[in-house]
């Protein structure tokens, strides 16, 4: 099943945690790095909460983000929607073909690492 480009109306930015250390403190620093910016995606709030398992812990779903199929995304990243942070409970290939697209059950909040 193909996804119409209209639906993929809103621009996310795809972001990894880095962590550095300071060679002179020692201290280590994170930062978040934009891996892939103004990536075309649908995203859906959800009206009934849903919940998913993580680590003996539940994460409440609060949306669901669609885009075209990549390569390399974990749920460790953050994606970002102009002031909004999603935190992503997994990628989910499509039911298809499995490389059409991704659909991302997210929470949201702060993730400032």
């Amino acid at each position: 099943m193909a996804i119409a480009a209209g639906r993929l109306r809103h621009r996310i930015d795809i972001q990894q945690k880095q962590t550095a250390q300071d060679p002179v403190t020692g201290e280590e620093t994170t930062t978040w790095v934009t891996l892939w910016e103004k990536v075309p995606a649908a995203i859906e709030p959800l009206s009934a909460r849903e919940f998913i398992a993580a680590q003996a812990m539940q994460s409440e779903i609060k949306a669901r983000i669609v885009i075209r199929y990549r390569d390399g995304l974990d749920a460790t990243m953050r994606i970002l929607h102009g002031s909004k942070i999603y935190n992503p409970a997994a990628f989910l290939p499509d039911m298809d073909s499995g490389i059409s697209y991704l659909t991302i059950p997210c929470g949201e909040g702060v993730n400032a690492g």
